[in-house]
């Protein structure tokens, strides 16, 4: 599964939800409590999806951090996922609400620090002149 971005998990979370159940409310309310301050703290449907991108995320900048042949295809497949994204973002109807454009913003991060990570990565694995004084 080192090859795959797993970015993908939730365009593709998305789609399944908007286009084969019909939408999602982004706005609705999945979850409230009480707070001691007497005040109610409650998160959205898109708020869910965002944390659940975010953890993805985490996962996917830990991925970055292993150097290798298959790290490259890694962050090339992530940059078609973010590609893909914007070109939704742009393109249909459905995909133009605040939960995808965060989720494309997630996408873009995820390329970014994955190809920063595996950069500066390979600075520290490649030393450039002379050793040994010589």
């Amino acid at each position: 599964m080192y090859g795959v971005p797993l970015m993908i998990l939730p365009l593709i979370g998305y789609n399944v939800l908007v286009f084969l159940f019909g939408g999602v409310d982004w706005q609705g309310p999945v979850f409230s409590a009480q707070m001691m301050s007497g005040s109610t703290f409650s998160l959205s449907a898109g708020d869910v999806f965002i944390l659940v991108s975010l953890l993805i995320l985490f996962i996917e900048v830990l991925k970055a951090t292993y150097t290798g042949a298959g790290s490259i295809v890694d962050h090339l497949l992530s940059t078609l996922v973010f590609v893909g994204c914007v070109v939704e973002f742009l393109i249909v109807a459905q995909a133009a609400t605040s939960t995808f454009f965060l989720m494309t913003a997630i996408a873009f991060v995820d390329v970014v620090a994955g190809f920063s990570i595996t950069i500066r990565g390979a600075r520290r694995d490649f030393t450039v002149g002379p050793q040994n004084g010589g």
